[in-house]
C-alpha cells in the first residue's frame, strides 16, 4: 500500500515540476553519494570527519589532488565507483539545469510563485474558471471594477495569452480541489465556471460547493436542460449565454433605445450608471421608507428597485416602502452620487 502511494507522488512531482524535479532529483541523488562516501571513509578505513569530507570533495571534483591517507584495495574500488557515478550524476545535473534554462520552466516557476504569493494576499476576489470565449468577456468586466480576479486555465496558448495581458492565473485543471484551493478559494467571494464541457462545470460546482459552502457560484451550461443539474451540484445561479445573445439581439431590434439606455449605463460610458447598493444592519436607512430617507433628494438617485434579504423583489417601490436590513437597492444615479451614499450604507 505505501509503495504504490510513494510513486504516485513522485509520477505527480514530475509532472507538476518538470525539469526542475530532474534537477532537484539529481542533487538528492549526489547528496546520497557524499553521504555513502563520508560513511565508508569514517568508518571503513577509519578517518576523521574533516579528512573524510576533503577526500569526497576532492573526489567528486575531479581535481586530482593526492589521497589523504593510502587507500586500501577495497576503499580504491568504492572511490572508482564514486568518481563514476559522481561524474555522470554531475552531467545528469548540468544537463538538467541547462534544459531548465533553454525551455524557460526556471522562468516560469518563479513567474508562478510571484503570482502565487499575490493571489495568497488577496480576500474576497473572484476566481473565473476557463478563459474562453466566454470566461475571457467575464475576465475582462470584472477588471474593469477590480483587479482581484484569478484565471484557472490549462490550454498552452490561452495561458501564454493571460501571461502577456498580466492576468493573475493558475495553469491548471480547474476541477482539481489542489488548483482551487491555490487560487484562494476558501478566501474567494463568487466563482464562475465557464468551461466548455458541461460536465467539468459540474465537477467544478460540487467541488467549490464542498470546500466553502457559502460561496457564490455561477455556471455556465450550454442546454436549458442542464440548468437542474447545475443548481442540484450547487450553482447560486446558471447562465446559458446563447440564451443571453439570442434575447439581447432580438430586444436590440424591438426596442433599441432601452437596450441601448442599459448598455450605456451598465459600462458606464455616459455619466449616469446601474448599480446595487447593499444595506448592512447598522444603515441609517433602516426602518425608514423611501419618502423619509430622502435618497432622492439628498443623493440625485433613483431606486428602480429593492431586493429583500429572502430574495423577494420589489419593483418601482412606492414612498411608503421601508427599507429593512439586507436590502439590496437597485439604483441609477452618477458616479459621483454612488459614491456619496456609500458611507452611509
Amino acid at each position: 500500500m505505501f509503495r504504490p502511494l510513494t510513486i504516485a507522488r513522485i509520477r505527480a512531482a514530475r509532472d507538476k515540476w518538470g525539469p526542475l524535479f530532474q534537477f532537484l532529483l539529481g542533487l538528492a541523488i549526489m547528496c546520497v553519494i557524499f553521504a555513502a562516501g563520508l560513511c565508508v571513509f569514517m568508518y571503513v578505513e577509519g578517518w576523521s570527519f574533516v579528512e573524510s569530507f576533503y577526500m569526497m570533495v576532492i573526489t567528486l571534483s575531479t581535481v586530482g589532488f593526492g589521497e589523504v591517507h593510502p587507500l586500501s584495495d577495497r576503499a580504491r574500488v568504492f572511490t572508482s565507483l564514486i568518481i563514476i557515478c559522481g561524474v555522470g550524476n554531475f552531467a545528469y545535473i548540468v544537463g538538467s539545469f541547462s534544459r531548465m534554462l533553454v525551455d524557460g520552466h526556471l522562468h516560469n516557476l518563479l513567474w508562478r510563485r510571484r503570482v502565487q504569493r499575490r493571489i495568497d494576499k488577496l480576500e474576497n476576489h473572484y476566481i473565473v474558471c476557463g478563459y474562453g470565449r466566454i470566461g475571457s468577456v467575464v475576465v475582462q468586466e470584472i477588471l474593469k471594477a477590480t483587479q482581484d480576479v484569478v484565471v484557472i486555465e490549462n490550454k498552452p496558448h490561452l495561458v501564454e495569452l493571460l501571461k502577456r495581458e498580466g492576468i493573475m492565473h493558475l495553469a491548471g485543471d480547474a476541477t482539481s480541489d489542489q488548483v482551487l484551493i491555490e487560487a484562494g478559494l476558501r478566501r474567494a467571494k463568487s466563482l464562475i465556471t465557464a468551461l466548455t464541457d458541461e460536465a467539468s462545470n459540474v465537477y467544478v460546482t460540487l467541488t467549490a460547493r464542498q470546500i466553502k459552502p457559502d460561496i457564490y457560484i455561477v455556471a455556465r451550461a450550454n442546454d436549458a436542460s442542464h440548468i437542474t443539474r447545475l443548481e442540484f451540484a450547487g450553482a447560486d445561479k446558471v447562465v446559458l449565454p446563447h440564451l443571453i445573445g439570442g434575447v439581447r439581439m432580438a430586444s436590440t431590434v424591438l426596442r433599441p433605445t432601452v437596450t441601448d439606455f442599459l448598455d450605456l449605463a451598465v459600462r458606464g460610458n455616459i455619466d449616469l450608471q446601474l448599480e446595487q447598493l447593499q444595506l448592512s444592519a447598522a444603515s441609517r436607512f433602516i426602518g425608514q421608507n423611501l419618502a423619509d430617507s430622502h435618497i432622492r433628494q439628498d443623493f440625485d438617485l433613483i431606486i428602480v428597485a429593492i431586493k429583500r434579504g429572502t430574495g423577494e423583489l420589489v419593483f418601482n417601490p412606492g414612498p411608503k416602502v421601508e427599507f429593512e436590513s439586507g436590502d439590496t437597492l437597485i439604483t441609477v444615479g452618477r458616479p459621483e452620487d454612488l459614491a456619496r451614499i456609500a458611507e452611509f450604507l
